[in-house]
């Protein structure tokens, strides 16, 4: 991925500022967002508004004046429900003490890459994946190291651990590891897992592990769990001081606008993220918190709904993608969203237009998630069937026509 040059009229600015990438999700929105009757399926939130339960929640904890100064790492209530929530949900103890509140996921991703990296390291990232995780990186000073994933139209999505071992450098520090994966919808195997280990113990670094779709988990062997594999799954205790997990509202809850979520790591780190976050955010906003608190505490019921649309939108598309002739969808096993590559179109940014002049569908091209999404296309399905059958319905004869 290269940085486009500064253009004259642009005063100095730090190298790490320059050296951020512009968007390539937010081209296409700036292209089509303006379109009459346009679907949008380009971001990744679905289209649910945040239930009331959650929302009178915060209204309670503003009447009972929950509006001042907090404390950085966050409530001790909500440190303590998620403490609960990861305990129950992995069946692996942990005390309030390794969570830390932070702005949503982002920052959580920030905050760990802060905390991993210094300017000049390097953080290998198997791509493709989120465009954010490029930009959060370089500006730190740190370099991005793509080690792109291996496709195969029939079985989809595998990570290639001789390659992310090939990748390790003197310079590396950390490697992002992101199941259920976004864009591909790839679920880590627990051999996965033992083998990211593995390098990361050999070498001394860091993981840092997003597991921010690790409800949106479609592979029957794992229904029972309710959730997808997760590196808390293989790991030892010695293991627990290398591993920073990044987790938000925005998706189990449907709270994207919210914008709280929360970093989990050893509580020795504690005091640094107090720091990193007095001086950047000066923490979340406690009425937020209280919410977050409510959400949590009473949201299963919710969050098995959010399951069950993504997973019927899932089928929606997937049956009508699949029977596109030359179409490459290999059903994602997790997360909530189609990857599908179409063969003869290798520019997926202007297949992506061509989608939004003649459909009227807005989807995200694949080259914005680093070296492999080359040739597809991203497409959220966390939606209403209602919209995505009408998706459909626009934007097969489209792809028939190429």
């Amino acid at each position: 991925m290269t940085v486009p040059p500064l253009p004259d009229t642009m005063p100095p600015v730090s190298r790490e500022a320059a050296g951020v990438l512009p968007s390539g999700i937010g081209e296409l929105v700036a292209y089509g967002v303006e379109r009459p009757g346009l679907i949008p399926l380009w971001v990744g939130e679905g289209d649910r508004p945040t239930p009331a339960f959650i929302g009178e929640a915060a209204q309670r904890a503003l009447r009972d004046g929950a509006t001042f100064y907090t404390r950085m790492l966050g409530i001790p209530p909500l440190r303590e429900a998620l403490a609960e929530y990861v305990t129950r949900l992995y069946g692996d103890p942990v005390g309030p003490g390794r969570f830390f509140v932070t702005v949503g996921g982002m920052h959580a991703f920030h905050t760990a890459i802060r905390i991993a990296a210094e300017p000049g390291d390097e953080v290998v990232l198997p791509t493709p994946t989120w465009s954010n995780f490029f930009g959060a990186v370089a500006m730190q000073g740190a370099r991005p190291v793509p080690v792109p994933m291996q496709f195969d139209a029939a079985a989809g999505w595998s990570l290639d651990i001789a390659r992310i071992a090939a990748a390790i450098t003197p310079r590396t520090r950390a490697i992002v590891l992101n199941t259920p994966a976004n864009p591909t919808g790839w679920v880590a195997t627990k051999g996965d897992l033992e083998a990211v280990l593995a390098i990361a113990r050999q070498h001394r670094l860091w993981i840092v592990a997003d597991e921010i779709y690790g409800r949106f988990c479609f592979d029957p062997a794992h229904e029972g769990l309710g959730r997808a594999p997760s590196i808390r799954d293989v790991w030892q205790p010695e293991d627990r001081d290398r591993v920073l997990f990044v987790q938000t509202f925005s998706k189990n809850w449907a709270m994207t606008g919210w914008r709280v979520g929360w970093l989990e790591g050893p509580e020795s780190i504690g005091r640094i993220v107090d720091g990193l976050v007095l001086y950047g955010t000066s923490g979340v906003a406690t009425f937020l918190q209280h919410a977050a608190v409510t959400a949590i505490r009473e949201g299963e019921a919710l969050v098995a709904e959010q399951v069950a649309q993504a997973r019927a939108g899932r089928e929606i598309v997937c049956g009508a993608l699949g029977a596109v002739p030359g179409v490459e969808l290999p059903a994602p096993p997790g997360a909530f969203y189609a990857f599908p590559r179409v063969p003869g179109e290798p520019d997926d940014v202007r297949l992506a237009k061509r989608l939004v002049d003649e459909a009227a569908i807005g989807l995200a091209p694949g080259s914005a998630f680093g070296p492999g999404g080359e040739g597809f296309l991203r497409l959220c399905f966390a939606r209403s069937a209602a919209d995505l059958t009408e998706a459909m319905r626009r934007m097969v004869p489209v792809l028939s026509e190429r």
